[in-house]
């Protein structure tokens, strides 16, 4: 049974790997928590530099860096963070580790929601090893705290809670269209704003189980929700 997503929390923290990570799947939850007032911190542990093709990494860190400042502010973000890991070259470090650490203790969140760390999204599908072993460290660094908040969530294929986001889902597709410049080399034949309104589509619909026409799962990883 799919639970409804707590919303008796004030403070969350995104935990991602690269700029566009929380377009694609979070952010109209995150657009709805904002326009209730409630505080949402992205931290990125790489700018994205190695993420768009013939651009070079000294150029395309700082344009990725302001397209996802861009793209947090559409949801109501206006803390982002980048901690320069090397893009494509992230493992389960201990200095990862304690990245994650010492930004969990300083941002002082209620809940953390971070990255899916399984080997496929589905049979045939797999996921980046970026984000995998980005998963990873953030999952050892959260069971290394003395304190920890409250819960761990991962926006992943494996639904335990859902949150509706029904009224939330253009202010998602505006969201990802910000990632402009990344969005035309990945895909030039394609405009941004239809490969923006396709992911948001397929990243929100309805969840078995789950009473909302439009809804954006999550997976219970740590804690109680």
């Amino acid at each position: 049974m799919t639970e409804i997503f707590p919303e008796n929390w004030s403070t969350a923290l995104v935990l991602v790997a690269h700029p566009d990570d929380p377009e694609y799947g979070m952010a109209a939850a995150v657009a709805r928590w904002t326009s209730q007032g409630k505080r949402v911190v992205y931290a990125l542990a790489t700018s994205g530099e190695a993420g768009i093709q013939g651009m070079p990494p000294a150029e395309c860190g700082p344009l990725r860096e302001g397209e996802q400042i861009a793209s947090a502010a559409v949801v109501g973000v206006d803390e982002v963070e980048f901690w320069g890991f090397p893009d494509s070259e992230i493992f389960n470090t201990p200095e990862l580790r304690a990245k994650v650490a010492e930004t969990i203790e300083r941002v002082r969140p209620d809940i953390v929601l971070s990255l899916f760390g399984g080997p496929e999204w589905v049979p045939g599908v797999p996921n980046q090893r970026d984000h995998m072993q980005f998963s990873d460290a953030v999952v050892e660094a959260f069971d290394a705290l003395e304190t920890a908040p409250r819960a761990l969530f991962c926006n992943g294929p494996n639904i335990t809670h859902a949150a509706d986001v029904e009224g939330f889902t253009d202010t998602a597709i505006r969201a990802l269209e910000c990632h402009r410049v990344y969005l035309e080399v990945l895909d030039p034949q394609t405009p941004v704003v239809e490969q923006a309104t396709f992911q948001v589509d397929r990243g929100t619909g309805p969840i078995d189980d789950f009473d909302a026409a439009r809804a954006s799962g999550f997976e219970l990883l740590r804690g109680t929700a």
